[in-house]
């Protein structure tokens, strides 16, 4: 009986110390998972520059409209007739 006690003994000890320690503990699991969070953060930051980007090309390719806009604020271009006046604070 103190034998099947013993081995009994053993066996619980070799599953805590790899419950706490070995290959998938918990302590492991947890890094996992907060490596998980930090990625799926990233991820969704990305589709949400992905959507603007792709909502900008879908204005680009849509008319002159967006284009003239672009240029006008990113280059300083005018049209011909136009008179440009830059205000300085």
């Amino acid at each position: 009986m103190k034998i099947i006690v013993i081995v009994l003994l053993v066996i619980i000890a070799q599953l805590q110390y790899r419950l706490w320690f070995g290959d998938g503990s918990v302590n492991e699991i947890n890094a996992y998972q907060t490596r998980l969070n930090e990625v799926k953060l990233q991820v969704e930051e990305k589709k949400h520059r992905n959507e603007m980007l792709y909502a900008e090309v879908l204005d680009l390719r849509k008319g002159q409209e967006s284009i003239e806009e672009r240029a006008r604020d990113e280059l300083g271009m005018i049209k011909s007739g136009e008179t440009f006046i830059e205000v300085i604070e």
